[in-house]
C-alpha cells in the first residue's frame, strides 16, 4: 500500500464552519498587501534608469500609464492568483499540501513550500531596507550630501536595518498574535498618506503635461539620465507589467492559504477583484497624480527633480503648502507611520517561513532556521541589494511565475479541481520551474555579468549588452514557459502517478 509523507498524512483541511466571507479574509489581506509603501512609492521611477526615459512611466501622461495598470492588475488576479486560490479554497488546504499536485509529494516539501519560505526572507529584507530609508530621510542621518539617499547605505540605515530585521523575526517566530491584534487597523496608514497627498497636489492637475516632469532637471543630475531616448507605448506598459507583477508573484502563490478560509468560488473572486485589482489600479493610479501635480504645481525642490517617488516628494509638498518648519514636522510623522505600518507585515513574512520550514525542515529548529534566515536579510539589506526594488521583483517574479503556470495549467489538466498529490518528484512540475526560472531571471544575470565585467563572458559573448533586455516582461514570460511546459510534459506522459483516488483513498 502506497503511504503519503508524514506532512501530507497530518494535513488537515480547514472546516467549513471556520471559513468566512470574503470581505474578512481575502480582500483585507491583499489590500494590506498593495498598499504596503514599498509597493507604491517606487512606481514612478520605474520606468527611469538605464534603459528608461527621464519622465518615468508618465512618459505619455495618463493613458499610456493607466493601461498598464489595468493590464498588469489583470494578470496578477486571473492568472497569478485565481487557480492557486480556488485550489485552496475548495480543499481547505494550505499551498505546500496542494502544491504536491504539481511538483509531487517529496518534491512538494521544496516547491513550493520551501521556495515560499525562503523568499520571505528576501521580502524581510526589502521591508527591513526600505523601513530604514524613509527612517534616514526622517531624520536626516545617513544621507549624501545633496540630501538624496547614499548609494550604498551607510552605518545608521544597517542599524536600523538590522535592529527592524531581528526584532521582526523575533516577533513572527514567537508573538504573532499581537501583531494580529492591531495589523488591521496599520493598512489605514498608506491610504491616509495617499489620500493626504492627492488633496495636496490636485491643484496642479490642471493643464498637466509630461514635459513638466522634466522641466529644470540639471544636466548633472545624479537622479535621471536626461539623454536618454524615449520609450514606446508598450515599453511603458511592459514596465509597469515588470514592477507589478514581479511584486505579486509571491502573494499570488500564497492565495492558496489565504483563500483556504473561503466559503465559494464567489469569495475568491470578489475578494480578488476588491483586494487585487483594484487597490493595484487606485493605488498606482493615485500615486501618478500626485507626482503629475506635484511637478506641474511647482512644489517640487531643484534638487528632487528628476523623482517621481512620493515618498521623496513629501518634504516638498508639504513645506510648499505649510512652511518649512510645520511641513517638515508633519512630513516626518508621515514617513515614522508608514515605517509603523509596515511591521506587522515583517512579521507576518518571519511566520510564513517558519510554518514553511517547521512542514519541510521538521527536524531543524524553527528558531535556528529563522534566525539564520533573518541574518541573510540583514545582510541584502545592509549592502543595498534589498534596495534594488525592481530587480528584488524580477527575481520573485522568476521564482513564482513558473509555479502559478504550472498551478493553472495542472488545475486546468484536472478539470478546475484537485487531483491530489503526485509520487516523488513530479518531472512535469519541476522541469517546467527550472526552465521558466531560467528564461525569467535571463536578463537580470545578463546585466550583472555586464556591469561584472567577467573576461569569459566578455570574450565569449563579445555582444553580451545586446541581450540586458531580451526576454520580454520576464514575470509573465516565466509564467507562461511554466504553463506551456508542464502542458506539453502532461500531454506526452512525463508526470508522476496520483498517491490518491478522487474520493480522497490511496492508491496501492
Amino acid at each position: 500500500m502506497s503511504s503519503l509523507p508524514s506532512y501530507l498524512a497530518a494535513a488537515k483541511p480547514v472546516p467549513a464552519a471556520s471559513r468566512a466571507p470574503w470581505y474578512k479574509t481575502v480582500m483585507p489581506t491583499y489590500i494590506g498587501i498593495m498598499l504596503w509603501f514599498v509597493f507604491w512609492q517606487s512606481l514612478g521611477n520605474a520606468g527611469v534608469g538605464e534603459h528608461g526615459h527621464p519622465a518615468g512611466v508618465l512618459a505619455y501622461g495618463f493613458p499610456t500609464a493607466f493601461l498598464g495598470l489595468i493590464i498588469a492588475a489583470t494578470v496578477c488576479h486571473f492568472f497569478f492568483y485565481l487557480a492557486p486560490a480556488l485550489l485552496g479554497m475548495r480543499t481547505g488546504l494550505p499551498l505546500y499540501v496542494v502544491g504536491t499536485s504539481t511538483y509531487g509529494a517529496n518534491g512538494g516539501r521544496f516547491m513550493p513550500g520551501f521556495l515560499m519560505g525562503l523568499l520571505q526572507f528576501g521580502w524581510l529584507a526589502v521591508n527591513g531596507a526600505a523601513v530604514a530609508g524613509i527612517l534616514c530621510k526622517c531624520f536626516g542621518v545617513g544621507m549624501s550630501e545633496d540630501g538624496l539617499a547614499a548609494t550604498v547605505p551607510g552605518w545608521p540605515h544597517g542599524i536600523i536595518a538590522t535592529v527592524f530585521i531581528i526584532v521582526a523575526a523575533f516577533v513572527g517566530l514567537k508573538g504573532i498574535k499581537y501583531v494580529a491584534r492591531v495589523a488591521t487597523y496599520l493598512p489605514l496608514i498608506p491610504v491616509i498618506v495617499l489620500l493626504g497627498l492627492l488633496a495636496l497636489t490636485a491643484s496642479g492637475l490642471s493643464d498637466f503635461t509630461p514635459d513638466k516632469l522634466t522641466a529644470g532637471i540639471p544636466a548633472d543630475s545624479k537622479t535621471v539620465d536626461v539623454g536618454l531616448a524615449p520609450m514606446t507605448h508598450l515599453q511603458i506598459v511592459e514596465i509597469l507589467c515588470v514592477y507589478i507583477v514581479g511584486f505579486f508573484a509571491t502573494a499570488g502563490a500564497a492565495g492558496a492559504d489565504i483563500a483556504s478560509n473561503c466559503r465559494n468560488d464567489n469569495d475568491v473572486h470578489t475578494g480578488g477583484v476588491t483586494g487585487i485589482f483594484l487597490p493595484t489600479v487606485l493605488a498606482g493610479y493615485v500615486v501618478m497624480l500626485i507626482i503629475a501635480g506635484a511637478y506641474n504645481g511647482g512644489m517640487i525642490q531643484p534638487g528632487n527633480i528628476g523623482n517621481y517617488n512620493p515618498v521623496d516628494l513629501m518634504p516638498d509638498v508639504l513645506q510648499h503648502r505649510f512652511g518649512n518648519a510645520r511641513g517638515e514636522l508633519i512630513a516626518n510623522f508621515a514617513m515614522i507611520a508608514l515605517a509603523i505600518s509596515s511591521f506587522p507585515g515583517a512579521c507576518f513574512s518571519s511566520l510564513i517561513a517558519a510554518n514553511s520550514f517547521k512542514t519541510t525542515l521538521p527536524k531543524i529548529n524553527p528558531g535556528i532556521s529563522v534566525g539564520i534566515g533573518a541574518l541573510v536579510a540583514v545582510l541584502l539589506a545592509v549592502s543595498g541589494w534589498a534596495g534594488e526594488i525592481t530587480k528584488v521583483f524580477v527575481v520573485i517574479g522568476a521564482s513564482f511565475g513558473p509555479v502559478c503556470g504550472a498551478m493553472l495549467a495542472d488545475f486546468l489538466l484536472a478539470n478546475r479541481k484537485w487531483s491530489g498529490p503526485r509520487a516523488g518528484f513530479n518531472p512535469a512540475g519541476w522541469i517546467s520551474w527550472i526552465v521558466g526560472f531560467i528564461v525569467g531571471a535571463f536578463n537580470l544575470v545578463v546585466q550583472f555579468m555586464v556591469v561584472l565585467k567577467w573576461d569569459w563572458a566578455t570574450k565569449t559573448f563579445p555582444h553580451l549588452a545586446d541581450y540586458q533586455d531580451y526576454i520580454p516582461v520576464p514575470p509573465v514570460t516565466a509564467f507562461v514557459v511554466g504553463f506551456a511546459l508542464y502542458v506539453v510534459l502532461s500531454v506526452v506522459g512525463v508526470r508522476t502517478r496520483k498517491l490518491l483516488t478522487p474520493d480522497g483513498k490511496l492508491i496501492d
